[in-house]
């Protein structure tokens, strides 16, 4: 059991760096669309730069923690007698497909970091903002289901998130118009 708690402890902190690089990324390709938008020269002096910020981010701590993450994911689950048993309960089934998702989302932002890195701009930078929610409801869904395993309760978790997403959208339909006016 205490080899397995260091296990988890390590799992749950390269979820924190990955999610930490997840959110981070496409701030950055918020600013780096922005930037595309500049006069020049001030906007290859940003490019250059965001494109070396993005290359650090997304290659030395957003892909390293997702494959670290899998790692310990993969022994708690596959190689412990208490991981076998989360893999035959219903809200293990609903977490996995949230983190495949999860994968989906990484892989998309890959796509779109290289894109950015060789100046294909096919996003605003509006699209952007409301694309680094999709990892928050990610993050919100794995969290309640973890701590919420009671059947009864993880399905109110789940169409939280579904409510917490409309919340979400128009809230930032909301700060859309605010950042119009100005």
């Amino acid at each position: 059991m205490e080899l397995y708690n260091y296990i988890k402890s390590l799992h749950l902190i390269f979820v924190i760096t990955w999610f930490a690089g997840l959110f981070y990324i496409v701030r950055l390709f918020v600013y780096q669309i922005e930037a595309n938008e500049k006069p020049s020269p001030e906007r290859e002096i940003l490019l250059k730069q965001y494109k070396i910020m993005t290359y650090r981010l997304w290659y030395i701590i957003t892909w390293p923690s997702a494959v670290v993450t899998s790692f310990f994911a993969f022994w708690m689950l596959f190689f412990t007698d208490l991981g076998q048993t989360w893999l035959q309960m219903p809200w293990m089934h609903v977490k996995l497909i949230f983190v495949f998702l999860l994968y989906l989302y990484h892989l998309k932002c890959h796509q779109i970091y290289k894109q950015l890195q060789n100046d294909e701009f096919k996003y605003s930078s509006n699209f952007m903002r409301l694309w680094n929610e999709g990892a928050t409801i990610i993050l919100f869904a794995v969290v309640f289901l973890v701590i919420l395993k009671n059947a009864f309760n993880w399905i109110y978790g789940v169409v939280g998130i579904f409510l917490f997403s409309i919340l979400i959208m128009l809230g930032f339909k909301f700060y859309k118009k605010i950042r119009e006016r100005k």
